[in-house]
């Protein structure tokens, strides 16, 4: 019990003070989910079970809410919402029941279209918004008084987006932050545009105007994504990222570069960057030691086998594929990082010993000398209950030049966000890079980093909070014993004195 209430402490300190400071709180989200038929049949599996998937995973997180309130509604001959605005934490039961309503959604049948659902769905949507900021107040947890709203549809993206177009033009749309079309793909790309252009050509050549209309006064955001659970997840994952232009997060400040001029000024160069998670980290949430304490502290590995009184327990990893060193994105590494060596314990024989250690030194320079790297997977230390659910825990094995290998964490699908890597083949303007380059090649280059030179005043931080904070804390009895005596505080802090 004290264990978990341990976990559960670092779990909680952890988020505050890595997640919360970085992570800004999203804006209250509106799903409008078209059901029509036969578009609804193709995809209903797949958005649920990303659905399903999501909730699980934003109910778990711990720290502030990334998503503090969400509504969904279903849009078909008419529009309906299957849940108001909720909470997203502590409401997982109720998030899983609209999931089990939207899975239940006819399939087969003649449903008909009605081309107005899907915009009185929206509007329906931010009415209820309204009403919802102007009676509750979710304690500040909200950041914005604006919502986004997500229409999720399987018919040709730029007909709907046309649809809303003007299907909204006279509605009061202040407190709406963003309209998005998210088109499932039902098909493959070739196909998809000459559907969309086909749509496109049956109408008129004043709605065809599309880029140039402005009728909202601003822009719906149109995304495609594939008809699979994964990309859904991802899409939905999305929504835990820090969107907020408000800001900029961090500013990297390059070294100064004297100007050629006679003042002798000298220019400090700063990125303004935007700060993004790639993953997210075990340690915020709940669950088997397996999947949060292996990877983000040497406690489990150092925990001792009472039952037995054998000493440290004994992890097995199953190496499983070998990958090539440049084939590893290290974003997606993540934890402390473990070395491994051959073992020297002395209740194996000399021979077994011997051969281990050449077996291993084998290894690190096989690995070494083909560029490779080894992905392994934990294997379950005790076999639990039917019921349980092994969670496994994978690991990337990379060679040195000494003989160890390095263990480092790597995170799985469940915990990757979505990301988004821009990359540019042509060069950059000849200014910037020649600005760039100045101040790189007035650096000092190390050749190696030795992290014994690198001293973060750690130690001066903790002996001052050390002094600051009391040695010891009295008992109750005697704290009321000394307010009848003033005098024996007094005798007591001289006593102590003593000791400083």
């Amino acid at each position: 019990m004290n264990s978990e209430r341990s976990i559960s402490e670092n779990r909680s300190s952890f988020t505050d003070k890595t997640n919360s400071a970085i992570t800004a709180r999203q804006p209250p989200r509106i799903l409008v989910v078209d059901v029509t038929l036969p578009f609804w049949s193709e995809v209903c599996t797949n958005l649920c079970e990303a659905l399903e998937n999501f909730f699980a995973l934003a109910c778990s997180l711990g720290g502030p809410p990334r998503l503090p309130l969400f509504s969904l509604y279903v849009a078909h001959n008419q529009q309906e919402c299957l849940l108001p605005f909720v909470q997203i934490k502590g409401n997982f039961s109720r998030l899983h029941s609209c999931v089990a309503e939207l899975r239940s959604m006819p399939k087969q049948g003649s449903i008909r279209e009605n081309t107005g659902s899907l915009k009185h769905a929206v509007e329906d949507g931010l009415l209820q918004f309204k009403q919802y900021m102007r009676h509750v107040t979710v304690g500040g947890s909200l950041n914005s008084c604006s919502v986004e709203i997500t229409v999720l549809t399987s018919q040709p993206g730029k007909h709907v987006v046309k649809q809303l177009e003007l299907g909204l033009s006279e509605t009061d749309l202040v407190s709406l932050r963003r309209l998005q079309v998210l088109h499932i793909s039902r098909c493959n790309p070739v196909e998809l545009m000459d559907m969309a252009w086909n749509m496109e050509s049956a109408l008129s050549s004043k709605e065809n105007n599309l880029d140039e209309c402005s009728i909202l006064g601003t822009d719906i955001d149109l995304q495609t994504v594939e008809n699979d659970a994964i990309s859904l997840d991802s899409f939905f994952k999305s929504w835990l990222h820090n969107h907020g232009t408000d800001k900029e997060h961090l500013h990297l400040l390059l070294p100064a570069v004297c100007l050629p001029s006679s003042t002798g000024r000298s220019n400090q160069s700063c990125l303004k960057c935007d700060v993004q998670e790639r993953l997210i980290s075990p340690a915020l949430l709940p669950g088997p030691t397996s999947l949060t304490e292996k990877t983000e502290s040497l406690r489990d590995f150092l925990n001792t086998n009472k039952a037995t009184n054998l000493g440290p327990l004994q992890h097995k990893l199953q190496v499983i594929k070998a990958v090539k060193s440049d084939g590893v994105c290290e974003s997606v590494l993540y934890g402390l990082p473990l070395i491994i060596r051959p073992t020297n314990c002395w209740r194996l024989d000399w021979d077994e010993l011997e051969i281990n250690h050449q077996n291993f030194h084998a290894l690190c320079h096989s690995l070494k000398k083909k560029d490779l790297m080894l992905l392994a997977r934990s294997e379950p230390q005790v076999v639990g209950p039917s019921w349980s659910v092994h969670v496994n825990s994978y690991y990337i094995i990379l060679p040195s030049t000494s003989l160890t290998l390095l263990v480092k964490p790597v995170a799985v699908q469940e915990l990757l966000l979505p990301c988004d890597l821009p990359y540019r083949s042509d060069e950059p303007p000849e200014t910037a890079l020649s600005n760039i380059e100045g101040i790189l090649e007035g650096l000092d280059v190390e050749s190696t980093l030795n992290p014994q030179c690198l001293k973060s005043n750690l130690y001066k931080h903790l002996r001052g909070t050390l002094v600051r904070t009391p040695y010891r804390q009295q008992p109750k009895q005697v704290q009321r014993k000394e307010q009848n005596h003033p005098e024996q505080p007094y005798r007591q802090v001289v006593s102590d004195s003593s000791f400083t």
